[in-house]
């Protein structure tokens, strides 16, 4: 299946100016026509005012606005434009409680620095062409965290969207 970026416009947010062109790079290269950067993510969210922008990469750790910091004023500002961007977080520092972190500030999926072609294209793929749906909870803006839905026929349906209700 041949699957086009050709009218995406992306993000790409580090402070490190050689991983911006690194990805800006792999992302040229899949033929998106419009990518732009920012240092930080005070300075993205200011240039996201002006950019109608598919996709967001964003590096974890970055001085003045960090990508947890980004992606929660992004999710959750009364004057946020887009906070359903889907967000590919970027860092060197893949442990659990960073992936943790990330997740619960609403982060679409996870790329673990060295980047390359096939984990940036994957990301990219999985955020646009399979996106998961998006949830609105007290405590929660972002994408559904569970990957895999279990279906088991034996628990008991209690939404009307399941289908037949029963009872509890």
């Amino acid at each position: 299946m041949n699957r086009s970026f050709e009218k995406l416009k992306v993000l790409v947010v580090d402070d490190n100016q050689h991983m911006r062109d690194i990805v800006g790079a792999i992302l040229k290269s899949a033929g998106i026509p419009t990518i732009r950067v920012a240092g930080n993510g005070a300075e993205a969210l200011t240039l996201l005012q002006e950019l109608a922008a598919g996709v967001a990469f964003v590096d974890l750790q970055m001085a003045q606005m960090d990508g947890l910091e980004f992606t929660r004023q992004l999710r959750r500002s009364p004057t946020s434009l887009r906070p359903d961007l889907p967000i590919i977080m970027m860092t060197g520092h893949a442990d659990q409680a960073r992936v943790v972190l990330a997740r619960d500030a609403g982060v679409n999926e996870f790329l673990v620095k060295p980047v390359t072609s096939k984990g940036v294209f994957d990301r990219l793929t999985a955020a646009v062409f399979k996106p998961r749906g998006f949830v609105r909870a007290p405590t929660y803006l972002g994408p559904d965290r569970r990957r895999v839905v279990l279906v088991d026929p034996d628990i008991p349906k209690r939404r009307a969207a399941d289908g037949k209700a029963g009872k509890i």
